[in-house]
């Protein structure tokens, strides 16, 4: 436990009394209506909504998250979210246009507009309870069990007082400010956030028990763990966090904020921005700050703690108060923060509480709008006022905080919540995708993916079927199973598609009316929707408000060289840490070559679809 000097307490006092000041002061202006509340009126800007974005991202169980898997098998283990950078560009190059083009205002209402009749109202209303609620809670749980370790660590707090603290800020301001307070917050946040990183980063990397980055890179302790990308010899690591991320991962699984097609908080920043444009930017900044910056400062800490923390029994003995259910290695962490000095130490704690507070404001301003527009709106009182509306946008904030907080207290550590939530939405990203592009999917397809690959999941999380199928240990033996540990994820996909493309064909198309409709909303254009422009013309109606060429080809190329770009960045940063300059310099050669390309692929589709 830490004690906090007059200068820390002020600089974080002063933190939160501007986030409530600026809550208290827009929120007359959030209360108007639902989309001031929900959406800011439709008229942000790409930049404002880049650094929300990431300080959303930002969160208080990503560090630990990054750390305990750093610890645990190196700096390479990143690759098990580092893949979702392949979903977040298809989303800048070729879906950010589709979504502003909606007009929604959530991406839930988006099913009353792909779908028609009983099954499209039956799938909005049960997805904002199942992803409002569920997945959201959840959520933002993993993000209050890192508060919950940090107050235990760096503070001597039991769980329950951190969590009514943290917790209390945070929806008052939410509540109040709605939408626009959040974003003009995470403003504020980003910058205390990140300075607050790289300040810690860079002050543990020159204590005298790490000795400066080449003493840390050639520790005994750290020296297996550098690597950016898996040991090539070892089959099942290239499998489980290389292969399957990037050949499966990315596309098949649905996780908040990496949505394949788009969705969630993402999908509201650029449903509120001035156009397609800002809605692009916004994006593209988003993915660069998140994949190849923003993690090398808790890699480094996380490097770090295994010279001072070699093992969990090291930190246990140096932190006696943690709880032992609270107890792993993701602890190192905030471990480390408590031998920050006075004022950085203020500074670091304050970035901590900026990024837990960015973070589940996000979530609840986010789940309150599928509560209130999807489900309340819908459902409970279609004629309910503005007014209303808002106020149980208010209410429903509230609520969604008590239970997270519920859910936090029974928490362990946010690696288990992650694997949790990516084997359940395992087999239904295919369909996020391909539901812009591909007339005969309906909302049967999308009920049935969803209620599959969550018995599925449930299934695999069985004991004794995941002992059968995945092997398990008995006796101190392993003992293997029909399929190698790391086969989960995958066949979870295949049996998911499968069901979901029967269900399809099975059922009837939606009606030509919806199909129709939709079409000349958002223009997605391409092969899959050649039937039915070929049906229209027939009837005389014109569905193409435009002779240019489909663009997502061209959006596809450029989703490709924005991986590139962006992966190239990210190894040249790694590269210059680890005092590799002749390959760092090679490679930001190549960062700058693919660069010029993307900008010469990207005028093309910017002249296609904007």
């Amino acid at each position: 436990m830490i004690d906090l000097s007059t200068l820390d307490i002020a600089i974080i006092c002063s933190l939160f009394a501007i986030i409530l000041g600026i809550g208290i002061y827009v929120g007359k202006a959030s209360g108007k209506n639902s989309t001031q509340y929900f959406l800011s009126g439709r008229n942000m800007p790409w930049w404002l909504l880049g650094l929300s974005m990431v300080a959303t991202t930002f969160s208080t169980d990503t560090p630990n998250f990054v750390t305990d898997i750093v610890r645990v098998d190196g700096v390479s283990a990143n690759w098990t979210w580092w893949a979702f950078l392949i979903t977040g560009l298809l989303t800048v190059f070729v879906y950010a246009k589709l979504w502003r083009k909606s007009e929604v205002k959530t991406d839930i209402e988006f099913y009353e507009l792909r779908y028609g009749g009983a099954p499209a109202r039956f799938l909005r209303s049960f997805r904002a309870i199942y992803l409002g609620i569920l997945f959201n809670v959840l959520a933002m749980a993993g993000v209050t069990l890192a508060a919950i370790k940090i107050g235990q660590v760096m503070l001597g707090l039991d769980p329950v007082t951190t969590v009514v603290i943290a917790g209390l800020i945070t929806v008052i301001f939410s509540a109040i400010g709605g939408f626009k307070g959040v974003v003009y917050t995470d403003f504020i946040l980003f910058f205390v956030a990140m300075a607050g990183a790289f300040g810690a980063a860079i002050y543990i990397v020159g204590l005298p028990e790490i000795g400066g980055l080449e003493a840390l890179i050639a520790h005994e302790n750290v020296k297996d763990k550098l690597n950016i990308l898996p040991d090539f010899d070892n089959t099942e690591m290239i499998i489980t966090l290389l292969i399957i991320p990037l050949a499966v991962q990315w596309w098949s699984s649905w996780y908040p904020g990496a949505e394949p097609g788009g969705g969630g908080y993402v999908a509201q920043r650029m449903l509120a921005s001035k156009n397609e444009n800002h809605a692009i930017g916004a994006t593209f900044f988003f993915n660069i700050m998140h994949y190849a910056v923003r993690p090398w400062p808790w890699i480094l800490v996380a490097l770090a703690s295994l010279i001072v923390f070699p093992d969990l029994e090291s930190i246990q003995q140096a932190f006696p108060n943690v709880t032992n259910d609270k107890l792993g290695h993701d602890l190192a962490y905030s471990a480390m923060l408590t031998m920050l000095p006075s004022g950085l130490l203020g500074l670091v704690l304050a970035s901590l509480s900026a990024a837990y507070m960015s973070t589940i404001s996000t979530h609840l301003n986010w789940g309150a709008s599928y509560i209130v527009n999807d489900f309340y709106a819908q459902q409970v009182k279609p004629d309910a006022t503005e007014k209303e509306l808002v106020a149980v946008g208010r209410v429903t904030t509230v609520v969604l905080m008590v239970i997270s907080a519920f859910i936090a207290l029974k928490l362990t550590n946010a690696k288990e919540l992650f694997d949790i939530i990516i084997l359940f939405g395992a087999g239904t990203g295919l369909i996020f995708i391909l539901r812009w592009f591909w007339w005969r999917i309906n909302a049967w397809s999308e009920i049935a993916a969803m209620v599959s690959s969550g018995i599925i999941s449930l299934l695999f999380k069985t004991t004794l079927i995941n002992a059968f199928l995945f092997g398990a240990e008995r006796n101190g033996v392993f003992q293997a199973g029909i399929f190698p540990s790391w086969a989960s994820i995958p066949l979870a996909v295949a049996i998911t598609t499968c069901i979901w493309l029967l269900v399809t064909f099975l059922t009837q198309a939606e009606t030509k009316e919806v199909l129709y409709r939709f079409y000349q909303k958002t223009q997605p254009g391409g092969p899959g929707w050649k039937k039915i422009r070929q049906h229209a013309s027939e009837e005389g109606i014109l569905l193409d408000k435009t002779s240019e060429a489909w663009s997502v080809p061209a959006g596809i190329l450029a989703m490709l060289l924005g991986c590139v770009f962006i992966y190239r960045i990210m190894f040249t940063v790694g590269h210059f840490i680890y005092s590799q300059y002749t390959t760092a310099l090679l490679l930001l050669g190549l960062c700058i070559v693919s660069g010029v390309l993307l900008i010469v692929v990207w005028k093309r589709v910017k002249s296609k679809v904007l």
